[in-house]
């Protein structure tokens, strides 16, 4: 079935070098992990899966739940947080850590943002673990909301987060039909 616009150009912009990180810390609902999935594809940044997942990723869970586009994607699984930190360490040297919190004290937007950097959340039921919110105070963000939710859907806060590291980083800034 065709679409109403075809295969007309889409907008694009040229991918970092140094791409940012996505990082799930024990996603619990698949469809906010796929969401999260395209989001990477379409930004060309690393996914990182840690710990325990609530759902599994071998590729005919993937196929089953439609997600087709889990092959432009990098996803690196990690046993634990630590785990990822050391791999991250030696893939994005100086790259820092932002902890996504719905109990955050200071917002996203006065976060500086950096090539490299990884945008940390935690589980959609009860967010980040305490231990590492404690462990790196001065790294938790929030998004602030202006209603009385709780927080904000995984997915939506992951593209707010990574769309305004990408704009602070100037990569949205020369785009192009293609």
């Amino acid at each position: 079935m065709s679409t109403p616009h075809g295969n007309r150009p889409r907008l694009r912009a040229r991918p970092l070098d140094v791409p940012f990180h996505v990082v799930l810390v024990e996603p619990e609902i698949p469809p906010n992990t796929g969401n999260i999935a395209r989001l990477c594809a379409a930004t060309a940044s690393p996914l990182h899966l840690v710990g325990t997942l609530g759902f599994r990723i071998d590729e005919h869970s993937v196929r089953r739940a439609g997600v087709d586009y889990w092959h432009l994607v990098t996803v690196r699984q990690h046993l634990d947080f630590s785990h990822f930190q050391h791999a991250f360490q030696k893939e994005s040297a100086g790259g820092r850590l932002h902890l996504f919190s719905a109990i955050a004290e200071r917002s996203y937007l006065d976060a500086q943002f950096a090539p490299g950097d990884a945008l940390v959340f935690g589980r959609e039921s009860v967010g980040l673990p305490n231990e590492l919110l404690e462990a790196h105070p001065d790294r938790v963000v929030g998004i602030p909301t202006l209603g009385a939710v709780r927080s904000l859907n995984l997915a939506n806060a992951a593209g707010i987060a990574l769309f305004e590291a990408l704009r602070q980083s100037r990569a949205l800034s020369d785009t192009f039909s293609g």
